[in-house]
């Protein structure tokens, strides 16, 4: 490894004592390293992302003593002239090292004299601990909306035009965002002990298909502690039955349980394909969808009428209840709008299927908004880039998205109550499952008669 120390001249002694941030020492350690020829055997990306991450550390710790004393290196404070003991002030650094996948850095953190108690920074032991977090800086601004140029510009000197990382560079660092998202994809599903699943897909346009987009096919889950995960993801040319039926079968394949209930729009080929894969799940159709299908048949001036009936239907207190409102629904309006009685009656139990879940859980259970929420902010992240170069970063840019999205969904409320609920209602499924069979086994042990 070279010794960047012999290209910093007299600011080689002793950080004691030298009148010289750190942050800046770190500055000039990239301004040479830039400079230097590339060794035999040499890192230059390494190099470069250990100074990078020197440099982010110390002008950090600096920002800390800066606020903790209000006022910066050169400042002096009122009280300094001849009342220095009155104030504390800073005395130089103790060098210690942040392990980090790169190695071992060396770190001058800033020391602090003539406090009511010693000082210690508080930034320091989180970033000594939480390193790894400082090695996906890059990944982070990438998957937060910035592009590769952006990310290019955020590691540009401002006064001399140097550019620290370049686009290949970034691209470089970036490509661990698919590592990520392979092992994402091969995780054991067993331990999900999922209780209700969401299947969608978005369309995203790639440079290497010949069509105008492929679509992203996603499914997420809400767990029996109430904890809403993204499952899997993965590309497909189009939302055909086959393909939804591989998607699922690769989940049922690494473990992941049958669910209680399953929500999809009412695409043909997904809803073929749960039936077969999950024939003892509860399926829901997505209200949104479904209530878009309906009105989209209706003149504009009924659709709040319209609206307002279904959306009582919707939200019936019970089955039994949405049940006769969605009968007298389809008298009221079929004889004015066929069509759109007809868009109604289309998947009409599992439209209703959400009514025999808790109370409390089923608005959440009734529509596939929540991805749609989280693919607003994919489609604006995607924006920075108006067509996707490969599969590679275009699967490796909307999971790392979608994934940071989901980190931030909130948990659905699962108390004893609900638990009970949810447990009679499989024991009653599983019921019917034994009912539906069992006339077929009496029949097969009987004897055969004349």
């Amino acid at each position: 490894m070279v010794d960047w120390r012999e290209y910093l001249g007299e600011e080689t002694r002793p950080v004691s004592k030298s009148s010289v941030p750190p942050s800046e020492r770190s500055a000039k350690e990239i301004e040479a390293l830039l400079d230097a020829e590339r060794q035999e055997g040499e890192n230059l990306l390494s190099s470069l992302f250990r100074a990078g991450i020197q440099r982010i550390v110390h002008e950090a710790l600096e920002q800390e003593v800066t606020a903790f004393l209000g006022r910066g290196w050169y400042e002096r404070g009122k009280d300094d002239a001849g009342e220095a003991g009155r104030r504390p002030w800073r005395n130089g650094y103790k060098e210690r090292q942040l392990r980090t996948a790169e190695g071992l850095i060396p770190i001058q953190v800033p020391q602090v004299r003539n406090t009511e108690e010693p000082y210690r920074s508080e930034l320091w032991p989180h970033l000594k601990g939480n390193s790894d977090e400082l090695n996906r800086v890059v990944r982070e601004l990438y998957a937060r909306g910035l592009s590769t140029r952006d990310i290019e510009e955020v590691f540009t000197d401002p006064q001399t035009g140097r550019r620290l990382l370049s686009k290949s560079q970034v691209s470089e660092i970036t490509q661990s965002l698919h590592e990520e998202y392979e092992a994402f994809t091969k995780r054991s599903l067993k331990d999900l002990d999922v209780v209700y699943l969401f299947l969608d897909a978005v369309y995203e346009p790639l440079r290497r298909s010949g069509q105008s987009s492929e679509a992203i096919l996603c499914c997420w889950g809400v767990l029996s502690n109430g904890a809403r995960v993204l499952i899997h993801l993965d590309l497909a040319q189009t939302e055909s039955y086959t393909a939804w039926k591989d998607f699922l079968t690769h989940m049922v394949d690494r473990g992941l349980p049958t669910p209680l209930t399953v929500t999809t729009d009412g695409a043909p080929g997904l809803t073929r394909a749960v039936r077969e894969v999950w024939s003892d799940a509860i399926r829901i159709r997505c209200w949104v969808h479904k209530m878009r299908n309906v009105l989209e048949k209706v003149p504009p001036e009924a659709h709040g009428d319209v609206k307002a009936f279904l959306a009582s239907i919707r939200d019936a207190p019970n089955w039994a209840t949405g049940r006769q409102l969605a009968k007298e629904f389809i008298e009221t309006y079929r004889a004015e709008y066929g069509r759109a009685v007809a868009a109604f009656e289309s998947d009409l139990d599992d439209s209703l299927a959400h009514l025999k879940l808790p109370a409390i859980h089923r608005r959440c259970v009734r529509t596939t908004n929540l991805i749609e929420r989280s693919f607003e902010e994919e489609r604006r992240r995607t924006k920075v880039i108006p067509r996707l170069m490969s599969e590679e970063s275009g699967l490796r840019l909307i999971f790392a998205t979608l994934w940071r999205v989901s980190q931030r969904w909130r948990a659905v409320r699962f108390s004893e109550h609900e638990q009970r609920q949810i447990a009679r209602l499989r024991a009653s499924i599983r019921e019917t499952l034994i009912d539906e069979t069992q006339p077929h086994a009496n029949t097969v042990n009987q004897p055969i008669t004349a």
